[in-house]
């Protein structure tokens, strides 16, 4: 298609991208299944399995049912692959013959059935349940689909006794905790393996069979607390031996080939939710912990922001067959990558380009990486011994082959006090020079999150309606060391703020392409806060949309599923200790300073960064009858733009562009 014009990227081209996932090699690495999601016609998502032999060119799509499929783990000896599905309502487990033949339902669990992983010897699945307490797996194995779907009637109220009593991804707190349960195969029987009043995680199950590592706050203070303990459970005894302190948050654990030893990823909050995450290595008979990770002073993990990424994918730490060395994926300038170390920390790098690598996985020394690029939402490739890629998927092939997707420009600008500030530009469809276009600046959530190198729809189709975007990772980003992370901690509006300014600055003065009288701005979460402090604090911006925003942080102590705490980490403050210092922080307070254009996108079952957030910024301005408008997304949450149901999220971006369409 080298001589044909594409088209330009639409917002419902959202429906036409297939999102990869969760790679699990064959235990001989000869082949290896993964996860491939899309929007289907009922305004929601469908998840199906497919598997490729590495000799083979092309994946072959394992599963068919309506509904997601997610989460294949093959069995020791390659024959079965367990994995959930929602094909009957809730999830369930279902396990499949390698060698062809439908699923068997394993499990009809009332409140459903996750994360299946295998033992060692292939004689039992471990997975996780949500159990009412005072139930039991076994007869919660009984119960039927029907049972399932069965209403409980009129609703009744709430009775709230907790403190951590909703939480964006699950809603209201009902009661149920997360145990951890042990299906026996051979036999088709089901025994608890936890059962305290807390959500469990199983992290591995030892190579031997006896022990299983479990990640828990079993602390009498656990409503007060975001620590994360590690467990080893006997299963013999069910004695619970605390591998860590209950000053941190731990998990990704996972016991070495030999059993010895046990790798996992944490931190103790040095800088509360602005620590790096470090690799501790812990003996598992003793408990003795080293950390190999100490010098290296970057994220551990995958934190890139995008908007086309769903479902589970390996970050690691993932233990090498001499148990000597570990993998896992790490954060920096706005890209992630593969290493390897060994267990003195002796850091090596497997790949890392100018990209993403969201996922991997590694067996018998072949290795799968999947990666994606600013126009590329997602393939899997082999990664040869010489640092070679072989593609093995092209998911999306129809779909690049028809739309114009823009390239960004790295830039890098120096702050007032000397800090580097990495940002991007893509330049706008159709693109000619001499022409001026209008530009608009993306601000990242989190904030303690990276921008960087992959496929993100919306921007791009700013790109496509004719705007210039520039998008950068200012101080609070991961990416850049702990003191880069930790520095707009007590500070947010402050260099934060001006980091985001001399990045305007420097791409106005750099491009002379730009209108500098036709600049907008948007951003979600941090970002919808720091939109709003923005427009209250400069007037430079034409137009302006906030996205499930923080206006004041006094309300959002209290309406937040995280305020409480998340107030004093960012903040330094909470609402009973200073409410003056939260007022000035809040850009409601400058409302009457306001004069962008300023439209307000928000989900109604938000409660990370509730509604009233919006609707208390969206009143001040209204009844001082400045130009501004509210769009209210129902059944939507802090999630919309990412996972949102995919009709909702189109609209969404209707609206934005519709905004900065008609102020830019």
């Amino acid at each position: 298609m080298s001589d044909t014009v594409k088209r330009p990227l639409a917002a419902e081209d959202l429906q036409r991208i297939a999102i990869l996932s969760d790679s699990q090699l064959t235990p001989d690495g000869s082949g290896y299944t993964f996860v491939s999601t899309g929007a289907n016609d009922q305004d929601g998502y469908t998840s199906h399995l497919f598997f490729q032999s590495l000799a083979e060119q092309n994946p072959r799509q394992w599963t068919f049912a309506d509904g997601k499929d997610s989460h294949p783990r093959f069995s020791p000896d390659g024959s079965q692959v367990v994995f959930q599905s929602t094909r009957t309502g809730t999830a369930q487990l279902w396990l499949l013959h390698t060698d062809g033949g439908e699923a068997r339902q394993l499990t009809t669990f009332k409140h459903g059935a996750v994360s299946p992983e295998w033992s060692k010897d292939g004689h039992y699945i471990m997975f996780s349940a949500p159990l009412e307490q005072g139930d039991e797996a076994v007869n919660q194995a009984i119960s039927s689909e029907a049972d399932q779907q069965e209403e409980t009637g009129s609703k009744q109220p709430l009775i709230i006794n907790r403190l951590q009593y909703k939480s964006d991804a699950g809603g209201f707190d009902d009661g149920k905790r997360t145990q951890i349960i042990r299906y026996d195969i051979q036999h088709d029987t089901f025994e608890q393996l936890t059962s305290a009043d807390t959500d469990h995680s199983f992290e591995d199950m030892s190579p031997d069979g006896e022990k299983m590592l479990v990640s828990a706050n079993f602390s009498e203070n656990s409503d007060y607390e975001q620590t994360n303990d590690l467990y080893l459970l006997d299963l013999k005894t069910k004695a619970m031996t605390s591998l860590t302190n209950g000053k941190g948050q731990y998990g990704n654990a996972r016991f070495s080939p030999s059993g010895a030893k046990i790798a996992s990823l944490g931190h103790e909050f040095a800088y509360d939710g602005a620590t790096l995450n470090e690799l501790y290595v812990f003996d598992a008979a003793t408990g003795y912990r080293t950390c190999p990770s100490q010098s290296w002073d970057m994220q551990l993990g995958d934190v890139m922001i995008g908007d086309t990424r769903m479902g589970q994918s390996e970050n690691g730490p993932v233990w090498q067959e001499d148990g000597k060395h570990l993998l896992i994926i790490a954060s920096s300038h706005g890209t992630t990558g593969l290493y390897q170390t060994s267990l003195d920390g002796d850091l090596t790098t497997i790949y890392a380009a100018d990209n993403h690598v969201f996922d991997f996985a590694c067996q018998s020394g072949t290795f799968i990486l999947g990666i994606s690029t600013p126009v590329n939402p997602g393939d899997f490739y082999q990664l040869d011994d010489k640092n070679n890629l072989l593609r093995l998927t092209d998911a999306n092939r129809t779909f690049l082959d028809s739309v114009e997707l823009s390239e960004p420009e790295t830039l890098t600008f120096q702050a007032d006090d000397g800090w580097h500030i990495q940002g991007w530009l893509l330049r706008p469809y159709g693109f000619q020079e001499g022409r001026q276009y209008p530009m608009i600046m993306e601000i990242h959530g989190g904030p303690h999150m990276m921008y960087g190198k992959t496929f993100f729809h919306e921007m791009q189709l700013l790109a496509a309606k004719g705007y210039a975007v520039l998008y950068t990772n200012p101080r609070g980003s991961y990416g850049y060391g702990q003191a880069f992370v930790d520095a707009c901690r007590g500070d947010y509006g402050g260099k934060d703020y001006t980091d985001l300014m001399t990045a305007v600055d420097g791409v106005l003065e750099r491009y002379d392409f730009l209108d500098d009288q036709r600049l907008g701005v948007t951003g979600g979460s941090y970002g919808g806060f720091m939109t709003n402090w923005i427009v209250s604090h400069t007037n430079r911006f034409k137009a302006a949309v906030t996205q499930r925003c923080i206006s004041n942080w006094l309300s959002f102590y209290g309406v937040s599923d995280i305020g409480y705490f998340f107030t004093k980490w960012e903040q330094g403050k909470n609402l009973l200790e200073d409410p003056t210092a939260l007022w000035n922080f809040s850009p409601l307070k400058y409302a009457e300073n306001v004069q962008t254009p300023l439209l307000l996108v928000h989900g109604e079952k938000d409660y990370r960064c509730p509604i009233e957030q919006s609707e208390q910024l969206f009143v001040a301005l209204k009844h001082m009858k400045k130009d501004t408008e509210f769009v209210r997304f129902p059944d939507a949450n802090h999630e919309l733009s990412r996972n949102g149901k995919p009709e909702m999220r189109i609209e969404r971006l209707r609206h934005i562009t519709r905004w900065f369409e008609q102020y830019l």
